[in-house]
């Protein structure tokens, strides 16, 4: 059992600010077609467009757009090419920031991030200054009110979870990303809800920030998930709880 979990606290946020934007059908093309592109069009062979597939559905993307996506990807429909790119930051207060990109215009797309970044008191780092502060990892939520921790605990454990968190009434399950999809279909074989699935970078320590600091990283996070450009923001902040 690890000790207290940010997960439930950051999901909240991103879903938040997609559901705000509007765009959430957009990233989810976006990352379908590159996950098509990197790794073909065949759910069966592809671990990555089967995760996005995955988010797509639980999104209720209709199944037209999910094909038209991974046509776009595999080149057998026309569209933009996109390139997929990681920024590494500083946020105020020492908070480590990895930015995941998918843009048709890498230079625009760097000016856009590094003027949000600007504006907030934020700067890019140095290479592998950040992403070494994270892990990349399965990581899938459920509702605390809804399941028992013990049950989830015993079933994700027996199906090869790392590890179980609880944060504020939500269970989270980490996973290795091998290990993922059979953590998954193990829980949806007992017709469990999940909250969220999902590979992820999960920072391996959190930095203590006081409201004010919390309030800039929280406008500069939101700044960066409206850019078209932007697809996660993944920080190591604790964030002081708001009334939002």
């Amino acid at each position: 059992m690890s000790g207290h979990s940010k997960w439930a606290t950051i999901k909240h946020k991103k879903g938040a600010a997609d559901a705000k934007r509007g765009q959430m059908f957009t990233k989810l093309i976006k990352e379908i077609s590159i996950a098509a592109r990197m790794g073909g069009g065949d759910p069966d062979s592809n671990a990555r467009l089967r995760t996005a597939m995955l988010k797509a559905r639980a999104a209720n993307m209709p199944k037209d757009n999910i094909e038209r996506a991974i046509k776009k990807g595999t080149g057998e429909l026309g569209g933009a090419t996109f390139e997929e790119l990681v920024y590494e930051a500083y946020a105020p207060g020492g908070v480590a920031i990895l930015i995941e990109v998918l843009t048709d215009n890498k230079n625009r797309a760097a000016a856009e991030v590094r003027n949000i970044l600007n504006k907030a008191g934020g700067s890019l780092a140095t290479a592998n200054a950040v992403v070494r502060l994270f892990e990349r990892k399965g990581v899938i939520s459920l509702d605390g009110e809804k399941y028992s921790e013990e049950t989830v605990m015993e079933l994700a454990l027996e199906a090869g979870a790392d590890d179980i968190a609880n944060e504020d009434g939500e269970i989270v399950v980490y996973t290795t990303p091998d290990a993922f999809e059979t953590v998954l279909n193990a829980i949806n074989a007992k017709d469990m809800a999940t909250d969220g699935a999902e590979i992820s970078m999960v920072p391996a320590t959190w930095v203590d920030v006081d409201a004010d600091t919390g309030a800039k990283i929280s406008r500069m996070i939101d700044r960066l998930e409206e850019n078209d450009d932007v697809q996660n923001v993944y920080h190591n902040a604790n964030l002081p709880e708001t009334d939002e």
